[in-house]
C-alpha cells in the first residue's frame, strides 16, 4: 500500500510539470503570434517609406534640369530619397529582429510540447501501475505488485529523461 502513495506522489509531480510545459506552449506562441504581427507591422511600415522613396525618385526624374531653383530641388529629392532608404534599412533590420525572436518562440513552443507529450506519458504510466498494485492488494497476487514497481520505475525514467532533455 505504501508503494501506491509513493507512485501516485510521483504521479502528481509529473502530472504538475506536464502542466508547466503545456502553459510553457501558450506563453511561447502567444510571443510568437505578437512578435509575428509586430513584423508584419514594421514591414508594412517599410512599404510605406518605398513608397515615399519612389514617389521622390519619379519627381527627381520629373524636374526639369536647367536652372538653379531646379539644381536645389534635385538636391532636396536626393536628400529624401537617402533618408528613406536609411529609414527602410533601420525598419528593414528591425523586422528581421522580430521574426528571428518569432523564429525562436515557435521553436521554444514545439521543445515544450514535446516534454508536455512525454510527460503525459509518464503520467499514463503511472496511473497503469497505481491500477495494478491497487488490483494486486485486492487478489493478493505478488507478481502484479512486482509488475506496478516495474511500470513505476520505467514512468520515473521517462519522467526524468523529460526534464533533464
Amino acid at each position: 500500500a505504501m508503494s501506491l502513495v509513493f507512485i501516485a506522489v510521483l504521479a502528481t509531480f509529473a502530472s504538475q510539470y506536464g502542466g508547466k510545459y503545456s502553459g510553457a506552449v501558450l506563453v511561447d506562441l502567444n510571443n510568437s503570434t505578437y512578435n509575428q504581427a509586430q513584423a508584419s507591422d514594421q514591414w508594412s511600415y517599410y512599404q510605406a517609406k518605398s513608397i515615399k522613396q519612389n514617389l521622390y525618385e519619379a519627381l527627381r526624374e520629373l524636374a526639369p534640369k536647367n536652372g538653379n531653383a531646379t539644381n536645389q530641388n534635385l538636391e532636396a529629392f536626393n536628400a529624401k530619397v537617402a533618408k528613406y532608404e536609411a529609414d527602410k534599412k533601420a525598419i528593414s533590420e528591425e523586422a528581421k529582429k522580430l521574426e528571428r525572436q518569432r523564429d525562436q518562440d515557435r521553436l521554444a513552443a514545439q521543445v515544450a510540447s514535446r516534454h508536455g507529450s512525454g510527460m503525459a506519458t509518464a503520467v499514463s504510466v503511472y496511473q497503469i501501475a497505481i491500477a495494478l498494485g491497487s488490483i494486486c492488494l485486492v487478489v493478493k497476487r505478488r507478481p502484479l505488485w512486482y509488475i506496478s514497481l516495474t511500470l513505476a520505475l520505467l514512468a520515473t525514467a521517462k519522467a526524468v529523461y523529460v526534464v533533464l532533455t
